[in-house]
C-alpha cells in the first residue's frame, strides 16, 4: 500500500515521503496512530495545505524530546528485586518498569519509548536504550539489584553475582563449606 508518511518513521522515511509499505502495516499501525495518509490524490493536497503545520508539530515534538534527552543522557537508576545467589531475578525488569523508576526521578518517558528487546532477568548494571523521538534517541543505565547497598557496590564496579570459597588454614572451607574429599558420603 501506498502511504504519505506524516512523521519520521525509523527507516521507512521522513516527513511527506510516499512509500510503499506492506499493507497489514498500514492498516494496524500507520493509519490509526495517524502517522501516515492513503496515498491519494485528495490526502495529497490536503498534506500540502498542511504542510507547514506538520512539520512545525514535529519540529516542537522534537524540542521537547531534546529537552527530556539533555536530563537523561546517561543516567542511572536503581531498581531492586528478589533474586537467586547466582543473580538470576524471580521475575523480570519489563519496560513499565523502568518508566516507573523514571517516573520516581520526575521524568515523564512512555513504555513504547524504551528499546528493550527482551526484559532484564539478571542482577547487574544494564544499558537500556530510549528513543523519545525518532530523531532522539539517549540511553540509561539501569541498575538492577537486591539493595540499595548492593546497587551501590554494583556501581563502582564489583561482580556480586561471583561467589569465591577460599580454603583457610585449617584446610576447612570458608562460608561453612566442606571439601568433596572430606565429606563422609565420599569415603574410599
Amino acid at each position: 500500500m501506498k502511504v504519505i508518511l506524516l512523521e519520521r518513521i525509523g527507516r521507512t522515511g521522513t516527513i511527506g515521503d510516499e512509500v510503499n509499505v506492506k499493507d497489514g502495516f498500514a492498516r494496524n499501525f500507520l493509519l490509526p496512530q495517524g502517522k501516515a495518509l492513503r496515498a491519494t490524490e485528495a490526502n495529497r493536497k490536503r498534506f500540502e495545505n498542511e504542510r507547514v503545520h506538520i512539520e512545525q508539530r514535529n519540529e516542537e515534538r522534537r524540542t521537547a524530546a531534546a529537552g527530556i534527552a539533555e536530563g537523561l543522557n546517561g543516567r542511572s537508576v536503581i531498581i531492586i528485586r528478589q533474586a537467586g545467589e547466582t543473580g538470576q531475578l524471580y521475575g523480570s525488569v519489563a519496560a513499565r518498569d523502568i518508566v516507573e523508576a523514571l517516573a520516581v526521578d520526575g521524568y515523564i518517558v512512555q513504555r513504547n519509548q524504551v528499546d528493550l528487546a527482551d526484559p532484564i532477568k539478571t542482577v547487574g548494571v544494564h544499558t537500556v536504550p530510549l528513543t523519545l523521538h525518532a530523531e532522539v534517541a539517549v540511553s540509561i543505565t539501569v541498575n538492577v539489584a537486591r539493595s540499595v547497598d548492593e546497587a551501590n557496590r554494583q556501581a563502582e564496579g564489583e561482580d556480586v553475582t561471583v561467589h569465591t570459597f577460599e580454603a583457610d588454614d585449617d584446610g576447612d572451607f570458608a562460608a561453612g563449606q566442606k571439601d568433596a574429599a572430606s565429606d563422609d558420603r565420599f569415603e574410599e
